[in-house]
C-alpha cells in the first residue's frame, strides 16, 4: 500500500430507501492503495454502500477524500472525475471494445495520442488487446466484465468501486480473473472497495474484511483478525465457523476454560478468560476439526475428543463436508482420499477432536 493515510473517510452516514433505513455507518476509514472487502449476505447494505460512495445514490452524512468534502456539490465534480464503479453486469456501451474503453478518456477530454495508449495499455493488462475491435455484444461473459474492468482502470482512478464484479461468472473464468486483477491492483496501487459474498474471494483480495449486516458495519478488520476472531455468532457463521456450541463455563485456570454444552453433559476446553456460570457459544472451523474411525485416538494433542454418528456428507468441490452428530454437531471438512481411506459414510460412528486453540468463544 501507500503511505499510511486516508484516502476516503465516511462520518455519520445514512440512506434511506422506501422509508427504510438501508445504512447506518457511523465510522469508515480508506487507506490510500487499501483493498477493502464488505462482504455479508444479500440485503446486508453492500451494494448500497458503493453506490453511495460512487455519488448515485443520495444519502445524509459526510463523505472526505482525502480531507475535502466529497458530499457537497461543490466538491462531487472532482471527486467523481477521479472514481470509477464496475458492476456485477458489463453494462458496455453499442460499440467496439476499443471505443468502450476510451469512452471515460475521450469525456475527460484528453489527446487522442494519449487516449490510445491509455487503452492499450489497460486492454493489454486484461489480456483483450485481441479484442479491440471486436463488438461489445459478441462479447461472452467474461470478456465482457474484463473490458468493462479495463475501462474502468484506463482513466486511473484513485479509487475503484467493484460490485460483485465476478458472481456471474462460471469458476475458471472467475479465478482467472480475480488473478489479474489482483496482480493489476498490486502494481497500479489502486485503492478499491469490493462488495463481494464469497469470502474466499475477499481473502485472496483484501487488506482488511468489513462484514456488514442490516446495514451497519458489524466488523471490520485485518483478514486474519475477522476470520479467527469474529465479534459475534452471525460474523462467526459467515465466515465459516459453522460449528456454533452453546454452553456454560464449568472452570477457568492458566487461560484454559472448561464449558459444559447446553442440553448435555459433555464439556469442551478452550483458550478463552470467561467466569465461571458465563454463557458463551463455542466457535469451530471445520477445517480444524480431525475425524477418526475405530478406536479412540490415542497420543494426538487435541484436548477435545467425542464420538460421533456422521449424519450429512456434502460435496463441496476438492472436499467434502462432513457432520457428526452425538454430545453436539460438529462440521468437518475432509478430501475425497480422506473419505474413501476412512469408509465415512452416513450412519457410521466416528471420533471428532479439536484443539483447546481451535476453538474461539463467544459471549452468549
Amino acid at each position: 500500500m501507500k503511505e499510511d493515510r486516508p484516502i476516503l473517510e465516511i462520518r455519520n452516514l445514512r440512506a434511506h430507501r422506501g422509508g427504510f433505513t438501508v445504512l447506518d455507518i457511523p465510522h469508515l476509514d480508506l487507506k490510500d492503495g487499501e483493498v477493502l472487502s464488505l462482504i455479508g449476505p444479500n440485503g446486508a447494505g453492500k451494494s448500497s454502500l458503493l453506490l453511495v460512495l460512487a455519488r448515485l445514490i443520495p444519502a445524509k452524512g459526510t463523505i472526505l477524500f482525502k480531507g475535502q468534502t466529497a458530499s457537497s456539490d461543490s466538491g462531487a465534480l472532482d471527486y467523481r472525475r477521479r472514481i470509477a464503479m464496475v458492476f456485477q453486469e458489463s453494462l458496455l456501451f453499442d460499440t467496439t471494445v476499443y471505443a468502450n474503453v476510451a469512452t471515460g478518456l475521450k469525456l475527460r477530454g484528453m489527446k487522442n495520442d494519449i487516449i490510445r495508449d491509455r487503452v492499450h495499455v489497460s486492454l493489454e493488462r486484461f489480456g483483450i488487446s485481441h479484442l479491440a475491435k471486436r463488438h461489445a455484444r459478441t462479447l461472452s461473459g467474461g470478456e465482457a466484465q474484463r473490458a468493462s474492468l479495463a475501462r474502468a482502470l484506463a482513466i486511473s482512478p484513485e479509487i475503484i468501486f467493484l460490485d460483485e464484479p465476478f458472481s456471474s461468472l462460471d469458476p475458471p473464468t472467475r479465478e482467472g480473473l480475480i488473478e489479474d486483477l489482483q496482480r493489476i491492483l498490486r502494481e497500479t496501487k489502486t485503492t478499491a472497495i469490493i462488495a463481494t459474498h464469497d469470502r474466499i474471494e475477499a481473502l485472496r483480495l483484501s487488506d482488511r474484511l468489513a462484514v456488514m449486516k442490516d446495514g451497519k458495519l458489524v466488523q471490520i478488520g485485518p483478514p486474519a483478525e475477522v476470520m479467527n476472531h469474529p465479534v459475534d455468532a452471525f460474523v462467526a457463521s459467515f465466515v465459516g465457523m459453522e460449528t456454533l456450541i452453546p454452553g456454560e463455563v464449568l472452570r477457568a485456570s492458566s487461560g484454559i476454560v472448561t464449558i459444559r454444552v447446553a442440553g448435555g453433559g459433555e464439556q469442551i476446553e478452550a483458550v478463552g478468560d470467561f467466569l465461571p456460570g458465563s454463557k458463551v457459544i463455542c466457535c469451530i472451523r471445520p477445517e480444524q476439526v480431525t475425524l477418526t474411525v475405530g478406536n479412540l485416538p490415542g497420543g494426538a494433542s487435541a484436548r477435545n475428543i467425542a464420538p460421533g454418528i456422521v449424519s450429512q456428507i456434502t460435496p463441496l468441490g476438492p472436499f467434502y463436508r462432513v457432520w457428526v452428530h452425538g454430545g453436539f454437531g460438529v462440521s468437518a471438512y475432509i478430501t475425497a482420499a480422506a473419505l474413501d481411506k476412512l469408509s465415512i459414510e452416513e450412519g457410521k460412528p466416528v471420533f471428532v477432536s479439536f484443539k483447546a486453540t481451535a476453538v474461539h468463544v463467544l459471549k452468549a
